[in-house]
């Protein structure tokens, strides 16, 4: 694993973002790396939905660990997984849990803040203990924090990127490899986020989203497509079977 990992960090890079677009089956992710993809990534909308579950770590670990497997057999590129919010209740628990993991070949994961049982968001310190906890695993973590989800976007300021910033140092200090920010859309925000992070950052890709090339100007790392690809699929395959159950 170590060298995918590595393969995987170094493909972290600010201004030549890598791009990822997000599979859920060993399927999807064979296709994504025939279309030319450097690296596989879960969303965890997506894989919980194609097996007929909601999202909010609904989805049963068991399925989680046989779904990597198989996505790591299938493929030659290093894979990360979207483990949510690390599904344990503690920071022991999501050690084990990342452990686990990383017994199916994967070289990373995907770790929010937002506490799913409570709908809230963790303080950074108590988010960092779980970050630490994942990353001794030897797992790339890609530390997401959710204010920009759960806050208005009318309050998306500069106070919102000093508090996001505050918890990249601390994800950095705890080990993690980049700092995710779904939802971040604004070009100054972007920017002073890239500038003062001590992290790679990472963006997500919706239809709304700034260009890519500006992403890059700005100094974005990686840009991911969250449940946009998988969003896509399901309406286009429905799309068709109405056109053959209609006549």
């Amino acid at each position: 694993m170590n060298d995918r990992k590595q393969q995987f960090a170094e493909l972290h890079k600010p201004g030549d973002p890598l791009i990822l677009y997000n599979i859920w089956d060993a399927g999807s992710a064979l296709a994504v790396q025939r279309a030319g993809a450097k690296a596989i990534a879960t969303g965890s909308l997506s894989v919980a939905g194609a097996q007929g579950y909601d999202d909010g770590e609904k989805l049963p670990f068991e399925t989680i660990l046989a779904n990597s497997r198989n996505i790591v057999a299938a493929v030659d590129l290093p894979v990360t997984i979207d483990l949510e919010s690390g599904y344990g209740a503690d920071p022991a628990a999501v050690g084990d849990a990342v452990g686990a993991l990383a017994e199916t070949g994967a070289v990373g994961i995907n770790l929010e803040d937002q506490d799913i049982a409570n709908a809230g968001i963790r303080g950074p310190a108590e988010q960092a203990l779980r970050v630490r906890a994942a990353a001794e695993t030897g797992m790339f973590i890609n530390a997401r924090t959710d204010l920009f989800i759960q806050t208005p976007l009318n309050e998306h300021d500069r106070a919102l990127a000093e508090q996001a910033l505050e918890r990249a140092r601390a994800y950095a200090d705890a080990g993690a490899g980049s700092f995710f920010i779904p939802f971040a859309a604004d070009e100054e925000l972007i920017g002073h986020i890239c500038e003062q992070s001590p992290l790679p950052v990472n963006c997500m890709i919706m239809p709304d989203s700034i260009p890519i090339a500006r992403m890059a100007e700005l100094g974005v790392a990686t840009l991911s497509y969250g449940p946009g690809p998988w969003m896509a699929a399901m309406a286009n395959l429905e799309q068709q079977a109405s056109r053959v159950y209609s006549g």
